[in-house]
């Protein structure tokens, strides 16, 4: 897989996108859940990424197989926020250090930038040190640490923010 484009996600990637976040809940701590999603709880995901214009982007290591995908939410969901996001990289294991997450991330901040948005926000888990790593690689800063955030796999988790100031 030497190139790496990113095109839009549709409706005939949710069940990998499903797939992709089901093993992170299960086998990780990148996300604080303990509960595979089901179909429906994707369906309305992505249904509400589209009505928010929230993009949501990925890689296909080879047409239908999705390596991994990127979007963004709203950092919080009052008025004066609207310049910060919260984005989110995930990629499929057999894919991992290939360069994905670092293209998809970069993806994003180019989206970001044409929106002329400020600021993009990363939680993670404090015990990720390669997803901490590529956002340093990327220009984030660390900007707080949430102790004992989350609770799972029978231990407290600690929440790191990394944040990407924008010259929008």
């Amino acid at each position: 897989m030497p190139q790496h484009a990113v095109n839009p996600c549709g409706v005939q990637h949710l069940e990998a996108i499903r797939a992709i976040y089901n093993d992170a809940i299960v086998h990780t701590t990148s996300l604080y859940e303990y509960e595979p999603r089901s179909v429906e709880t994707m369906q309305a995901w992505f249904a509400t990424k589209q009505a928010a214009d929230f993009p949501v982007v990925g890689i296909e290591s080879e047409p239908g197989v999705l390596a991994g995908f990127a979007t963004w939410g709203a950092f919080r969901a009052f008025p004066a926020y609207k310049y910060s996001i919260e984005h989110s990289v995930y990629v499929a294991t057999p894919y991992l250090r290939r360069g994905i997450g670092r293209t998809l991330l970069e993806a994003l901040i180019a989206i970001a930038q044409q929106r002329q948005l400020h600021m993009l926000i990363g939680g993670i888990d404090a015990t990720n040190t390669a997803s901490i790593a590529l956002h340093q690689k990327l220009g984030f800063t660390h900007c707080g640490t949430i102790r004992e955030a989350g609770y799972k796999f029978n231990r407290w988790l600690d929440l790191e923010f990394w944040q990407l100031i924008l010259d929008a």
